[in-house]
């Protein structure tokens, strides 16, 4: 079997607040239609032509009664509202509860033994917007020589560091004690690196970030690929998501631009199997900084690359666009948010117009995938029959 299947998350785009959204403090989040409003309207052609206009109220897109692409919207079973969960159910991993997450700081027991293996002090220790806490603290990190470590509302250990004065190999040595000493109880879901350079006043992060995320708990639909002797591609940082596990090829990324480069590459070089891609910058430069006008930017730039994308897609491939859950930059915070992600299907040879409805779990993303490649996802719906002639 030739099939291919590319799968492309827009990290952070999220369509609306799903029904439990309050409990997560995310009441009123939409992601994609806040975005539209808070421009006045977007244009964005080639989605619109593919049916993104039929998955909610996006002011200046209208539905699209003959759309190029099945759609729907997928709601999370899982708890939570981060990359790794919302990452992992796709590939059919439903989490029970959710990662720990800490808005107090980390507690001693977690401190100190990681401030005894680095054999330094740290900075921090508080949820932060990584920007704003490198504005703060990082002079200060600069003449002492502390790494900043800071998280967020979600299950994260950041570690933040000029690249003058924490090399990018000893910053990520750390991380990697890091994530050796968050383990049981105290197990977030990701440690991250976050490199930056330039002088006090002009601090700069760099595209060397790295995630060191916890293992999947049992297989996912990449370990099941990758057995079963079909290439399984990981582009962005989906190799840290899952760290390291079900792929046979990897590459990290620079930027969006380059994510979309390297993702027909993949394609390209592939005969078969999954090109797994996540496109980071929608959440990490503009959700997280509240920049609605930078993320309608970076949509038009996907929207502009799409029928490329299209274009390379022969007989048997299955394309997706989705997300791992919301980032709205419209609203007062700077976190994640409990939404709705988009859920569009596409291939030469596949139905197009079908209403896919609201999909309980992402796993039926997976569910679907497993079945077009042979493969048996123990969770998820497939929605396959739906859309194969």
């Amino acid at each position: 079997m030739n099939r291919r299947v590319v799968i492309i998350v827009l990290d952070g785009l999220g369509v609306g607040e799903m029904p439990d959204a309050e409990d997560y403090g995310d009441q009123g989040s939409d992601t994609l239609g806040n975005i539209a409003r808070a421009m006045g309207g977007i244009e964005l052609p080639n989605l619109a032509r593919m049916g993104l206009g039929n998955i909610g109220r996006f002011e200046g897109i209208a539905a699209n009664p003959q759309p190029l692409a099945s759609c729907g919207k997928m709601a999370e079973a899982s708890p939570g509202k981060d990359t790794t969960t919302g990452h992992w159910e796709m590939m059919g991993v439903k989490l029970a509860t959710p990662f720990p997450v800490y808005p107090d700081g980390f507690p001693p027991e977690v401190m100190e033994p990681f401030i005894k293996a680095v054999g330094s002090d740290v900075l921090g220790n508080r949820p932060a917007s990584g920007t704003e806490i490198i504005k703060e603290l990082g002079l200060e990190h600069v003449i002492t020589g502390r790494p900043i470590v800071y998280t967020s509302a979600d299950s994260v250990f950041q570690i933040a560091a000029h690249k003058d004065v924490i090399p990018l190999e000893k910053l990520y040595g750390m991380c990697m004690t890091a994530r050796r000493i968050l383990a049981g109880r105290h197990a977030v879901g990701r440690v991250i690196a976050r490199p930056f350079t330039g002088a006090p006043g002009d601090f700069t992060r760099t595209h060397e970030r790295r995630d060191f995320s916890i293992e999947p708990p049992e297989d996912t639909l990449l370990d099941l690929a990758k057995r079963a002797g079909l290439p399984v591609a990981g582009i962005g940082k989906i190799e840290d998501i899952f760290a390291g596990r079900g792929l046979t090829g990897a590459v990290h990324t620079k930027d969006n631009e380059d994510g979309m480069k390297r993702t027909l590459a993949g394609l390209e070089a592939s005969a078969g199997g999954i090109v797994f891609t996540n496109l980071v910058e929608f959440d990490m430069l503009y959700g997280h900084r509240n920049d609605a006008a930078g993320y309608y930017g970076a949509l038009k730039r996907f929207d502009a690359w799409l029928p490329s994308m299209l274009g390379a897609l022969r007989g048997e491939d299955m394309l997706v666009i989705t997300a791992d859950h919301g980032c709205d930059p419209t609203t007062p915070s700077t976190d994640h948010s409990r939404e709705y992600v988009p859920l569009i299907v596409y291939g030469p040879s596949l139905k197009g117009g079908v209403d896919l409805g609201v999909r309980e779990s992402f796993s039926d993303l997976g569910a679907t995938v497993a079945e077009y490649l042979g493969l048996t996802l123990s969770r998820g719906k497939s929605f396959l029959k739906d859309i194969i002639f």
